[in-house]
């Protein structure tokens, strides 16, 4: 039985199903979820790590800026989560055990925070020189200090739908057409207008997840930074941000259930909000661009093409995607969420 039509026998049952639901087994389910059985970064989509080295790199130059602005703790737990096939931690390795000398990586431990079998393989063939640790939640991450990276994962967190209705707000939902096809719609019940919904909106996105990553970074013994690197808006609640990709081509959300990655905006100032209110110290957001580029993006382009020069037109064309503000250098974004009392991170 394909997950479309165990979506389908679900909402026969039980009725229309949340787009959170909906999200959540499409992208997550342990047996035929996307990132559970069809790993496909380069194919139906391209990170940062995947576009230039340099990104990583930059990456390990903060990990151990920040690991000395900790204090340098003899121990600590280096976390990324969502780390696909590894390449962001395999190039920022690379330069931080160049950068942070033999020190800091006796006191690092791996840690990578995924479910996916398959990925994990990938991640434990590139790093074995680093000996990683595998665990399914952020909840599991052994207690100590911690540095975390996690770049575009905040956007695969499933988010809550709703949209206003005349006068009211309803939560979109999935349910089926009269030929049990998926089709959207809206829940009968009325709901409270969303929280930080502008008032002109007409629609509105809430990743609960957001919460949940904040209350396991409460948890934590101090001290820890947290980098998110993602896209989405700096200031304003996304609207019906749901998108679908498969094949590098953007297909309905509903077209291909467990077989096409979905994504949505960040909530950069709702994550925000939240953080300030748990007292977590907060520095960002900031555009991907600007960060690169105070962490020495351009000084790094510049030792790679006097090294390479028969790949200087490429390697100058990997980096400009990843500052440009026609491309990702506006539209991504960094936010460091940190234990009190730390020094500002570098590149905010």
């Amino acid at each position: 039985m394909t997950l479309k039509e165990r979506l389908v026998r679900l909402i026969e049952t039980g009725g229309p199903i949340p787009v959170s639901t909906y999200m959540q087994l499409c992208l997550h389910d342990p047996a035929q979820g996307y990132y559970a059985s069809r790993p496909a970064i380069g194919r139906d989509f391209i990170t940062a790590p995947e576009i230039s080295q340099v990104f990583g790199e930059l990456i390990g130059l903060w990990l151990v800026h920040e690991w000395r602005a900790m204090g340098s703790p003899d121990s600590f737990r280096l976390v990324e989560i969502g780390p696909g096939r590894g390449a962001l931690m395999q190039d920022a390795l690379r330069l931080a055990m160049v950068a942070g000398s033999e020190d800091f990586a006796k006191a690092m431990q791996l840690t990578m925070v995924e479910m996916s079998p398959a990925l994990r393989e990938m991640q434990c063939a590139g790093l074995s020189s680093a000996a990683p640790e595998f665990v399914s939640t952020l909840a599991e991450v052994p207690s100590g200090p911690m540095l975390l990276v996690a770049n575009e994962y905040l956007d695969c967190l499933p988010a809550r739908q709703f949209r206003k209705d005349g006068t009211c707000w309803r939560e979109c939902v999935v349910g089926l057409n009269g030929e049990r096809e998926l089709v959207f719609g809206l829940a009968a019940n009325e709901q409270a207008a969303p929280e930080g919904v502008a008032a002109a909106s007409a629609a509105v996105e809430v990743q609960v997840g957001l919460d949940l990553i904040l209350a396991d970074l409460v948890m934590r013994d101090a001290p820890y930074r947290a980098l998110f690197i993602d896209y989405g808006p700096s200031d304003v609640a996304p609207g019906d941000s749901l998108r679908s990709f498969k094949d590098g081509k953007q297909v309905s959300p509903l077209a291909l259930p467990g077989e096409s990655d979905l994504t949505v905006d960040v909530d950069f100032g709702r994550l925000a909000r939240l953080a300030t209110k748990a007292s977590l110290d907060v520095a960002g957001p900031v555009p991907q661009g600007m960060f690169l580029m105070g962490l020495g993006a351009q000084a790094r382009l510049n030792q790679l093409v006097k090294a390479n020069p028969d790949e200087a037109d490429a390697i100058y064309e990997a980096v400009r995607r990843l500052i440009d503000p026609a491309e990702m250098g506006e539209r991504f974004k960094a936010i460091c969420l940190s234990s009190p009392g730390l020094p500002q991170p570098a590149g905010f």
